[in-house]
């Protein structure tokens, strides 16, 4: 089946003949005119491949998309949809298809699984600059108010830029995971959280509970960080329900974190067999996001035993 993610690829190709032909023979305004319609089709792909059935599909089409977002960019610096899309793919693409393979191979291969965490983590951070981007359009200034005062930096964003909002937060916050031995990285955790929080007092249903299952893994850091595992299970009971039980995302992320760090190993079994008991195809919307999830639940039963104390 021809997925969309194909579809935007074929777009792709298709625009960048339009834009050599126009640069080659009929001057600026018609470039101009092929660079914001292909970055206006590329801007509409949001996260289309999410709904993809084939994980490696997505894997080897994927970079193509990313790099002629990239060079679109460095002619359309200000398009908003556009730095979004880039955010949110470079992002996604990170988490899919480069930390989740260092998770599954870092007990076997430990130096190659750290050196993939480092380019998740540049990954995240290069994604981050892309929503960063996308809010500084709308709101001019705002980078710098977010690392002195967050919480007043991110009053004004509207109901219509929770996306950018969402991005922004979980591209940041996964950088922030990765690079817990950074205080530089630590000391944005504020940021991360204002992002967040006001993504979910504007739209708390969005994209299913896509943010709750965000502050999963945020309120699972130590209490010194600003973590709290009450609160974490709070995150992870309404991101269940928002998603009405068809995201395996939020069973994954509580068992890896407050489970584990709780040395509850039968809750830890539950929770990843209750993620593969979902069917992805209920939910076509979370289906990549599903089988990614599964395939990590599935290593981690797997592997129960070097999560947990043998007297467990």
């Amino acid at each position: 089946m021809r997925t969309r993610l194909l579809e935007i690829a074929s777009s792709g190709f298709t625009l960048l003949l339009a834009l050599l032909l126009a640069a080659g023979s009929s001057g600026c305004s018609l470039k101009k005119m092929a660079l914001r319609s292909m970055a206006d089709t590329l801007a509409r792909s949001g996260d289309t491949f999410a709904s993809d059935e084939d994980p490696e599909l997505v894997r080897d089409a994927v970079p193509f998309s990313l790099k002629l977002m990239e060079s679109l960019l460095a002619d359309v610096p200000e398009h908003r949809g556009l730095l979004l899309t880039a955010c949110s793919s470079f992002t996604q693409y990170a988490y899919a298809f480069v930390q989740v393979d260092a998770s599954l191979i870092e007990q076997d291969e430990f130096e190659k699984a750290e050196a993939m965490k480092l380019r998740a983590r540049q990954m995240y951070l290069r994604a981050r600059d892309y929503c960063l981007r996308n809010l500084d359009v709308a709101y001019r200034g705002l980078q710098p108010h977010l690392t002195t005062d967050p919480a007043a930096a991110v009053k004004g964003i509207k109901e219509k830029d929770v996306p950018a909002l969402y991005w922004t937060g979980a591209s940041w916050g996964a950088a922030v995971s990765l690079g817990l031995d950074r205080p530089d990285l630590i000391a944005d955790l504020p940021a991360v959280r204002a992002l967040l929080g006001r993504a979910i007092e504007l739209d708390e249903d969005y994209a299913q509970g896509a943010i709750h299952e965000a502050f999963i893994a945020l309120d699972a850091l130590p209490e010194a960080m600003g973590g709290s595992p009450a609160r974490a299970r709070e995150h992870f009971a309404r991101a269940v329900e928002l998603s009405k039980h068809l995201s395996a995302g939020p069973y994954v992320s509580l068992a890896t974190t407050v489970v584990v760090a709780e040395q509850n190993r039968a809750e830890f079994e539950d929770l990843l067999k209750q993620a593969l008991a979902i069917d992805p195809n209920k939910a076509p919307r979370l289906r990549l996001a599903n089988l990614i999830a599964q395939k990590r639940a599935r290593y981690l039963l797997e592997h129960v035993d070097l999560f947990f104390a043998s007297n467990n």
